[in-house]
C-alpha cells in the first residue's frame, strides 16, 4: 500500500469515527484564522494567514506582530522570473510557519481586466499565461515547505465595485481562456492544496455556491483534490453550498452554515455533501503536516523575528521587479558620489504594500531617501517633500491607551495597550462583547511649534474626538458611508485647530453598529493628524533640487489610494504631483522619476524627463532596491506584466459605453470586451500606449539572434520548441526576456492578433551568450470552442513571434499543424 492510499485510508477512518455533528463543525471556522479542532479524535485546529504578500497571523490588519513584507503582486510579476517566484513561495511558507499557520491566503490570480480595480497591485498581470506561469511557481515553492496556498479569488472578481453582490458575467470563451486559465494552471501543474471562491457570482450564481464551477470545472474537469473555502463572509447557504463543493466557511463561527446541521439530518445529499466536505479538510489538515506535529496557533506564541536571507531576498526581488520605463542619455545610473536631491511625497516615507486584507506590521519600510542616504552618504543627499498625496490624514505613531465599557455605563470592563492612532479589532477582551461595547481610545499629541493644524476621523461604527475636553469632531450622531474598511467604514470628517506648542490630549470614543453583509463583528476607527505643507513647498522643492547635481522626484499613490474594498480613483496621479514633477524638472534637466503605483497613470510631463522607473510597492526594502538600482548595484530587471493606457478611453473596459460594462449596474457587470484586454485590445483597437505589454530598458544592450523552430511543422498532440541565442552587446551585467507570442493565420473562430505563449528570462554577464529554449504545446495553438465544449487548435498556418514586448518582436517564425487537434473538457 501506498503512502497515499494509508493517508486515504486513515482519513476514511476517522470520517467513519465522527459524529454527524463534528463532521459538519468541521465546515466553518472556529474564528476568524482557525478552523475547529476535535480534541476526542486528536483533530487538531488549522490555522490561516493572511497573504500574499507576507505572512501576518492572527489579529489586526494594522499592528500586531511584525513579519517580513514581500513585493506585491504586481511588482513580483514585472520580474517575469518564475525562479523568483518558487524561491519567494519558499520564504513565504517558513514565515507562516512562524505564525503557527499551515494555510496562506494567497496567491491572487484574478487578471487586470481593468485599469481601475482596486486590487490589481496583488495580482499578477493582464495576460493569464503570466500570470498562470508565476502562480505556479509560487504555489510550488509555498507548498514545499508545507504550507498550503489558497489560490484566489475564484472567480471574476476584477473589481471591488459591489464585490459582495455582483454578478461577473463573462462570455464563455474569455472564461476559459482568459479567467479560468490561471487557476487551471496552479491547479493541474501546481499542485494547488486550497482555492478560495470570489465574493461575487458568476453568471448569477455566487461563486461559493456554484455548482458548475465548483464540482463541475474545478474537481471535475480538472480533478483538484484540495480543500475549497469563502472569502470571509462570502459563504450564503448551508447544504446547497456543501452540496456545490464549497467545504469551509470563513469566518466562523458558522453564520450562513447555522442550520447545516439540521439540513443534514434531513438530506441524504447533504449528508454525503457534509462527509466529503469534512474529508477536505482533514485532507488539507494532513497535507500540512498538522496531524504529526500541530502547529501552535496562540498568537502570542508567533515569532516576529526576521531573517537575513528573506531580507536580502526581498531586497533582490524588489530591484528585480523596478522598470524602466525611460532612459535618455543613458542618464541613470547615477555616478558614485553624485550629489542628489530627492524629492516628493513618497519619498521620506516607505511606501511598501498595498492596503486592505494584503498590509501587514512590517519589519521596517525603507524609504528611497533612507536607501540613498545609506549608498551615497548623508551629506550628499538632501530632501524636500514638495506636496502631499495622502488620501487620509496620516495616523500616529503613538501610544494608544484602550479602555471598554458597556453601552451604557462607565464601568471600564477592559483595559488594553495599543501601538498608532488606527485601531482594527478581530478580537476583543474578555467579558466585551464584540457587537455591544463603547471603546475609549486616549493618546497625547506632541505638538513642536504654535500653528494650525488638521485633524481627521473615520470609522467602521459612530465615533468622536475630543480634543483637550471639547468636541472637535462628530461622527457620531452624523455618521455617513464612505468607502473606508472594506465599504464598511464612514467618510472621513475633517476638522482644522490652531494648537500650541505642547501636549495635546486626544480622545477617541467609538461604538459598534450593524452593517449588512459584514463578514463578523468589525470595528475600526482612525485618527488622522498632520501640519499642512507651505504653500511654496514645490518651488521650495524645485530651489533644493536646482543645487543638486540630480533630482530624482518620488511620487505616486500608496495603500489608501490602492486598496482593497473600493476601485481606484481614475489615471491622474494625486495632489499636486504632476506640478511638482515639472517645477522639479524645469529647475535640473538631469531629473529621475521614481514612481510608485499599483497600476498605471498618466504621465503629462514624460517628454520632460529624461529617465523614469516604476518601481511598484516592493516590500520592507524599497528604498535599499530603489538604490541599488538607482546606482546601477542592480539591473532593473522588471518588464511591465499590464499595458499602460496614455488615457483612460483607451482602457478595454472604458471605450464610451454603458455602466454595465464597467464597474456595472444593477447587479450586473458584462464583460462585452470578451477576449480583448490588455495588449489583446491594443491590438485590436489600434490604439498606441504610452508603454506596452512587456516593455522594459536594462543599463546594458542586448542582440537576439539565430531564432529558429526545432521543427517547421506540428502534429496533432506534438510539441515543438523556440530556440533563440541572446547576447549581453553592453558592458554591465544585464537581465533580458525574451518573449514568444502566437498568431492563428487560418482560425475559424475570432482570435487576438497574437497571445504570449512562453518566455524565458536570462541573466548574462558582458559579453555572453545564452540560448534559451521555449516549448509550444497543442494548447499554446489552441483556442476554445465553446460550441463543440472543447480545446481546439486548427490545422494550418500559425506565426510565432519573437522579441522583447508585445510591440517589439522583430522574429516572425512560420508554423504548420499538420491536423486539427481537440481535447474535450468535461
Amino acid at each position: 500500500m501506498t503512502k497515499a492510499d494509508t493517508r486515504l485510508t486513515s482519513i476514511d477512518a476517522l470520517l467513519d469515527q465522527m459524529t454527524l455533528e463534528e463532521q459538519v463543525s468541521l465546515l466553518a471556522g472556529a474564528d476568524f484564522w482557525r478552523t475547529v479542532p476535535i480534541p476526542r479524535l486528536n483533530i487538531p485546529s488549522l490555522k490561516v494567514t493572511d497573504g500574499p504578500a507576507g505572512a501576518r497571523g492572527g489579529g489586526a490588519l494594522v499592528g500586531g506582530k511584525q513579519t517580513a513584507a514581500f513585493p506585491v503582486g504586481i511588482a513580483l510579476g514585472s520580474t517575469w522570473n518564475t525562479e523568483l517566484l518558487r524561491e519567494v513561495g519558499v520564504h513565504l511558507a517558513r514565515e507562516a510557519q512562524d505564525k503557527g499557520a499551515g494555510v496562506l491566503l494567497a496567491p491572487t490570480m484574478n487578471l487586470f481586466r481593468s485599469t481601475l480595480n482596486g486590487r490589481n497591485f496583488e495580482s499578477y498581470s493582464e495576460d493569464p499565461y503570466l500570470t498562470g506561469r508565476l502562480g505556479t511557481a509560487y504555489v510550488q515553492g509555498l507548498q514545499s515547505g508545507g504550507v498550503a496556498a489558497t489560490v484566489k479569488h475564484y472567480v471574476g472578481n476584477e473589481s471591488e465595485y459591489q464585490r459582495n453582490t455582483i454578478s461577473s458575467d463573462i462570455p464563455e470563451r474569455a472564461l476559459r481562456e482568459l479567467y479560468l486559465l490561471p487557476f487551471e494552471m496552479t491547479v493541474r501543474q501546481g499542485g494547488a492544496w486550497a482555492i478560495m471562491t470570489g465574493y461575487n457570482k458568476l453568471d448569477g450564481t455566487y461563486c461559493s455556491e456554484n455548482p458548475r464551477l465548483v464540482n463541475g470545472i474545478l474537481r471535475g474537469e480538472w480533478g483538484f483534490t484540495g480543500l475549497v473555502m469563502s472569502d470571509w463572509g462570502g459563504t450564503h447557504s448551508a447544504g446547497e453550498s456543501v452540496r456545490a463543493g464549497l467545504d469551509l466557511e470563513m469566518p466562523g463561527p458558522a453564520k450562513a452554515r447555522a442550520g447545516l446541521l439540521e439540513e443534514a439530518r434531513n438530506d441524504e445529499a447533504t449528508r454525503q455533501a457534509v462527509r466529503e466536505a469534512a474529508r477536505n479538510v482533514l485532507r488539507l489538515i494532513e497535507r500540512t503536516g498538522t496531524f504529526d506535529q500541530p502547529r501552535d496557533v496562540r498568537d502570542e506564541a508567533e515569532r516576529d523575528e526576521e531573517y537575513p536571507d528573506t531580507r536580502a531576498l526581498i531586497r533582490r526581488a524588489g530591484a528585480e521587479g523596478t522598470v524602466l520605463l525611460k532612459n535618455e542619455g543613458g542618464l541613470l545610473p547615477l555616478p558614485t558620489g553624485a550629489k542628489v536631491a530627492v524629492i516628493g511625497p513618497n519619498a521620506a516615507t516607505g511606501q511598501v504594500m498595498g492596503g486592505g486584507s494584503a498590509q501587514m506590521n512590517a519589519h521596517r519600510r525603507t524609504s528611497p531617501l533612507e536607501g540613498l542616504r545609506a549608498a551615497l552618504g548623508e551629506e550628499n543627499v538632501t530632501f524636500a517633500t514638495g506636496c502631499d498625496n495622502d488620501r487620509f490624514l496620516p495616523a500616529l505613531a503613538v501610544p494608544v491607551r484602550v479602555e471598554y465599557f458597556a453601552p451604557d455605563s462607565d464601568e471600564v470592563l477592559a483595559t488594553e495597550e495599543r501601538q498608532g492612532s488606527e485601531v482594527m479589532w478581530f478580537a476583543f477582551p474578555e467579558g466585551v462583547n464584540p457587537s455591544s461595547f463603547r471603546a475609549r481610545l486616549s493618546l497625547t499629541l506632541s505638538i513642536p511649534a504654535d500653528g494650525e493644524y488638521e485633524l481627521g476621523l473615520f470609522s467602521a461604527g459612530r465615533s468622536r474626538l475630543t480634543l483637550d475636553g471639547e468636541e472637535v469632531i462628530d461622527n457620531w450622531t452624523n455618521w455617513q458611508p464612505g468607502d473606508t474598511y472594506f465599504g464598511f467604514g464612514s467618510r472621513e470628517v475633517r476638522a482644522a485647530r490652531f494648537l500650541t506648542a505642547g501636549e495635546h490630549r486626544a480622545v477617541v470614543e467609538l461604538t459598534p453598529q450593524p452593517v449588512e453583509n459584514t463578514v463578523a463583528a468589525f470595528s475600526a476607527v482612525r485618527l488622522g493628524f498632520r501640519a499642512p505643507l507651505s504653500p511654496t513647498a514645490a518651488q521650495d522643492a524645485a530651489r533644493l533640487a536646482a543645487g543638486a547635481d540630480y533630482a530624482v522626484v518620488c511620487v505616486g499613490t500608496n495603500g489608501e489610494w490602492e486598496t482593497e474594498g473600493v476601485d481606484r480613483w481614475g489615471l491622474e496621479l494625486p495632489g499636486g504631483q504632476d506640478d511638482l514633477v515639472r517645477a522639479v524638472a524645469a529647475a535640473n534637466p538631469r531629473t529621475v522619476v521614481l514612481l510608485q503605483t499599483g497600476g498605471p497613470v498618466l504621465m503629462p510631463w514624460l517628454d520632460q524627463v529624461p529617465a523614469l522607473l516604476q518601481g511598484w510597492f516592493p516590500g520592507q526594502e524599497a528604498g535599499h532596491a530603489f538604490a541599488d538600482v538607482l546606482l546601477g548595484q542592480a539591473d532593473p530587471g522588471g518588464r511591465l506584466p499590464q499595458t499602460f493606457p496614455a488615457r483612460l478611453e483607451d482602457d478595454p473596459t472604458h471605450p464610451g459605453t454603458p455602466d454595465i460594462q464597467y464597474p456595472g449596474e444593477n447587479g450586473h457587470v458584462e464583460y462585452r470586451e470578451g477576449l480583448f484586454i490588455g495588449y489583446r485590445h491594443v491590438d485590436r483597437a489600434g490604439t498606441t500606449p504610452l508603454f506596452p505589454f512587456g516593455h522594459g530598458l536594462s543599463y546594458t544592450s542586448f542582440e537576439l539572434s539565430d531564432a529558429r523552430l526545432s521543427a517547421g511543422q506540428v502534429e496533432p498532440g506534438g510539441e515543438v520548441s523556440v530556440l533563440v541565442r541572446v547576447r549581453n552587446t553592453g558592458e554591465r551585467v544585464g537581465q533580458q526576456v525574451v518573449q514568444v507570442y502566437v498568431r492563428d493565420v487560418e482560425t475559424t473562430l475570432e482570435r487576438p492578433g497574437k497571445e504570449l505563449r512562453a518566455f524565458g528570462k536570462v541573466t548574462l554577464e558582458p559579453g555572453e551568450t545564452g540560448e534559451v529554449t521555449l516549448p509550444l504545446d497543442m494548447r499554446s495553438l489552441a483556442y476554445f470552442d465553446d460550441a463543440r465544449d472543447a480545446w481546439v487548435a486548427d490545422a494550418g498556418q500559425f506565426e510565432v513571434l519573437v522579441g522583447t514586448s508585445s510591440t517589439d518582436l522583430p522574429v516572425r517564425l512560420p508554423l504548420t499543424l499538420t491536423g486539427e487537434w481537440s481535447e474535450a473538457v468535461g
